[in-house]
């Protein structure tokens, strides 16, 4: 399931494209941190790249192994994911649903 359709079916009354688009990108790259931080460990072991362990090598193997990580992490969460984006979008568009019904009963928030 996509989340812009996880949007459309939790928040049928938002009129605000382009917020929705914030929220979106913001809850797919909570997403994607998370996984970095999850997938961090797998690539903790010796030289995967078949190198010949020199010392010099150690912080651009680093790097690339990072943006590696980082761009896995990403698809992954652009992709659907784990389901941490759409729950997110649930529960921020819920809460903002909540303090505009409260706004137009004036309840204070």
């Amino acid at each position: 399931m996509k989340i812009e359709s996880a949007i459309a079916s939790a928040a049928p009354t938002a009129t605000d494209g382009a917020k929705n688009h914030k929220l979106v990108n913001a809850a797919q790259q909570f997403e994607s941190m998370m996984l970095q931080e999850m997938l961090k460990p797998m690539r903790s072991g010796e030289d995967s790249w078949g190198g010949d362990g020199d010392k010099s090598s150690d912080s651009s193997m680093d790097t690339i192994s990072s943006f590696g990580t980082e761009a896995v992490a990403t698809a992954i969460s652009k992709g659907g994911g784990l389901g941490i984006a759409r729950q997110v979008i649930r529960q921020v568009t819920q809460e903002h649903q909540r303090d505009v019904k409260k706004a137009q009963h004036g309840t204070k928030v």
